[in-house]
């Protein structure tokens, strides 16, 4: 069958709908909205907090308080013990293990069949068709498609449901057309044992002609690494020479570009970057030459933000909606969603670089900062000054995370900063002083913290033993695919569950 010819004749169609949104964007978001408040207004939750099919956006508002996760377990469990339209109309058979990195526990999140298909499906389609409109007479449908994703189980209290990573839900579902190009086997494809899955992933894929791949970025590495041993090849195009493309999310990609760029040696090797989390897909890399992603409009969310200069984790936000955002602004995230979430403050913060069209870059966690001193460093300056350490250093990162060192009566405060290397720098120390230069430089807090040393004095760098982080992540129930070492923190509660790791 000529599935290139037939999904060019697709992405004619959807590109248009997206160039609509883009013009149109805040007339899509209010014909969502009204479809919300309609299907959801019949649910258990909706009847609860007063929404009306015809409830106008300052009503819901006033109606429905911002939730985090603890106001909805008790609605999720009981939707997982059977129960039906409680959050959204009709049953709930999935649950996608949420990824997120500011709680120590799994959270749930319900995955509809509206959210799967008109959601998490829509967005992977749009992104081929997105890529297909900027490289046209693409040839993708003729080689496999190697996603490395997690792992599922069946949920004991139904046994017509299931849960696990996002991924493996996905997975799980695939309309044949897409499951046919897939790779690996899905018995290899969800299975919860990574150590054992890595292997056997690279052993069934070297035989295939991929195309395209599809991952967090440390772990597509890891991979990488043991095909390469595998098969003695000194790059990925030697083992997959029509490999064109790389489906990235979850993490920035910033801190590994560089090495992706020299295992796959082809100026013709594209890289695009998703936003696709448990609760809902948000984002595409529309463009080739931006790094922004273009906020996907009308996949059943409706979004509205908190100025994080007046967040306070409490239900009294200053919450506003899409139309009043503005550049260059940090922004947590709250959705309603057809997947059954009610104004989610999902704990993602967002800043966008334009309002026509409305393009964002992912700034990091609500909850996911380093401000013990006053300095204020969020993930994308963390980011920024690893890549630039690393880049100076020819260092290849795996993981890293951060924490405050705390003051005491006779020394100053400092961030120790605990990296595992694919690749360690040429000189650590050098790594230290670059990550320290390129913070002052982007963020003037911290360069006034940094002053003589006066509050701050220069970060401390530890090397982690190879596996350190998997053995954390094992610990708390978190090693795979989706899964993500959270970047900063502002208590030291992991940074000793790591000392210890390393001392036993």
């Amino acid at each position: 069958m000529p599935f290139n010819s037939i999904f060019s004749w697709f992405i004619k169609k959807r590109i248009h709908q997206i160039e609509l949104f883009k013009k149109y964007p805040l007339d899509v978001q209010q014909e969502l909205f009204e479809r919300f408040v309609k299907q959801g207004s019949s649910t258990v939750f909706g009847k609860q907090h007063k929404v009306k099919s015809s409830s106008s956006y300052a009503a819901f508002s006033r109606q429905v308080p911002l939730h985090d996760y603890d106001h909805f377990k008790p609605y999720v469990d009981r939707t997982m013990a059977g129960e039906n339209n409680l959050l959204w109309p009709g049953k709930t058979k999935w649950f996608a293990k949420s990824s997120g990195t500011t709680s120590g526990r799994i959270k749930l999140i319900p995955v509809t069949k509206e959210s799967l298909f008109d959601c998490h499906y829509k967005g992977g389609k749009d992104l081929l068709a997105l890529y297909y409109h900027n490289f046209p007479n693409r040839k993708l449908y003729n080689g496999k498609h190697l996603i490395i994703g997690g792992s599922a189980q069946i949920n004991k209290l139904s046994t017509d449901s299931y849960f696990g990573d996002l991924s493996a839900i996905i997975v799980k579902n695939l309309p044949w057309w897409a499951e046919i190009r897939r790779t690996p086997a899905r018995e290899i494809a969800l299975m919860s044992e990574w150590e054992e899955k890595i292997e056997k992933m690279a052993r069934e894929t070297i035989k295939d002609d991929v195309y395209i791949l599809a991952g967090v970025p440390s772990w597509t590495l890891v991979l990488a690494k043991r095909i390469l041993d595998i098969t003695g090849k000194k790059n990925l195009k030697e083992v997959w020479p029509n490999l064109e493309l790389f489906m990235h999310g979850g993490v920035s990609f910033t801190p590994y570009k560089s090495h992706f760029h020299s295992l796959i040696p082809d100026a013709e090797m594209h890289y695009v970057e998703t936003y696709n989390a448990s609760e809902g897909f948000f984002g595409i890399q529309d463009e080739n030459n931006r790094d922004e992603l273009l906020l996907m409009l009308d996949y059943g969310i409706f979004y509205e933000f908190i100025p994080m200069d007046q967040f306070n984790g409490t239900a009294s936000e200053k919450v506003i909606p899409l139309g009043e955002v503005v550049t260059g602004k940090n922004y947590a995230m709250v959705i309603s969603t057809n997947g059954g979430l009610w104004r989610y403050i999902i704990g993602d913060t967002v800043r966008f670089t334009s309002v026509s069209p409305y393009r964002f870059k992912i700034t990091g966690r609500t909850k996911s900062f380093l401000n013990t001193f006053g300095e204020e460093i969020i993930v994308e300056n963390a980011e920024k000054a690893v890549a630039y350490a690393c880049e100076k250093t020819n260092a290849v990162i795996r993981d890293y995370t951060a924490c405050p060192i705390f003051m005491s009566d006779t020394t100053n405060g400092g961030h120790e900063w605990f990296f595992e290397w694919f690749k360690a720098p040429d000189d650590t120390q050098r790594f230290s002083r670059l990550l320290d230069e390129r913070l002052r430089e982007l963020n003037s807090d911290y360069d006034a913290k940094r002053y003589g040393d006066m509050v701050l004095k220069e970060p401390n760098v530890r090397v982690m033993a190879t596996g350190t982080f998997d053995h954390w992540l094992r610990a708390h129930g978190k090693l795979g695919g989706q899964h993500k070492i959270p970047r900063l923190s502002n208590d030291r509660e992991m940074a000793e569950q790591l000392l210890q790791i390393c001392l036993s």
